[in-house]
C-alpha cells in the first residue's frame, strides 16, 4: 500500500476508511466480518480470525493480514492456544490448505481436499465456513488494496485495534 489512496477517504487506515466513507456498503460488509468470525460455527473465533489472518497474508494485504493477525494471536491466547499450536494442528492445516486453494481459484478445491478435512475432524460447517472466509477475505482484500489504502506504522499499531476487534466484534464502533 502507497502514502495516497486512490480515491478521497478520511485519514484512517485500511477498511476503516472506507467504511467511514461509504456507509452503505459498511453495514453489510461488517455484518458479514461479524457473521463470519463471531457468529455460530464449530471453528473458535480465533481458528477464524486466523484463517483470515492467513487468506490476507497469503494476498499480501498488510492491514487485513496485520490486524486479523492480531485479533487472531489475542483470542487464540484467550482460548488458550498459540498461534503455532493452531497452525500446527491437522485439522487447521488441512482447512487452511482449503481457503489456500479458494484464495488462488475456488474451483481447485477437490473433494479429496475436503475428505482430508473431514479425517482430521472438520465437519461440513467447519469446511463451508473455512471457505466463505477465504472467498470473503480476498474479496475484502481486494477492496482495501485495490483502492490503496494506507497500512498502519507498525505491527504493533495493530494490538490496541485487535483488542477492541476481539472484545467487541465487528459492529460495535470502535474505541477513541
Amino acid at each position: 500500500m502507497g502514502g495516497v489512496p486512490h480515491i478521497d477517504l478520511p485519514g484512517l487506515p485500511g477498511i476503516a476508511a472506507l467504511l467511514a466513507r461509504y456507509p452503505l456498503t459498511a453495514a453489510p460488509l461488517n455484518d458479514l466480518a461479524q457473521t463470519l468470525l463471531r457468529g455460530p460455527s464449530p471453528l473458535s473465533p480465533g481458528e477464524r480470525e486466523a484463517i483470515a489472518a492467513y487468506v490476507s497474508q497469503r494476498n499480501d494485504c498488510a492491514f487485513c493480514a496485520g490486524t486479523h493477525g492480531a485479533v487472531a494471536r489475542y483470542l487464540l491466547d484467550r482460548e488458550g492456544r498459540s498461534a503455532d499450536d493452531a497452525e500446527a494442528d491437522p485439522k487447521m492445516r488441512a482447512l487452511l490448505a482449503i481457503a489456500e486453494k479458494v484464495r488462488l481459484d475456488g474451483r481447485s478445491v477437490a473433494a479429496d481436499d475436503v475428505a482430508r478435512a473431514r479425517e482430521q475432524g472438520a465437519d461440513d460447517r467447519a469446511v463451508h465456513d473455512t471457505v466463505l472466509i477465504a472467498a470473503a477475505f480476498s474479496m475484502f482484500n481486494r477492496y482495501v488494496d485495490g483502492l490503496a489504502t494506507v497500512a498502519l506504522p507498525s505491527p504493533e499499531a495493530y494490538e490496541g485495534h485487535a483488542k477492541h476487534l476481539a472484545e467487541n466484534g465487528y459492529l460495535a464502533p470502535p474505541a477513541g
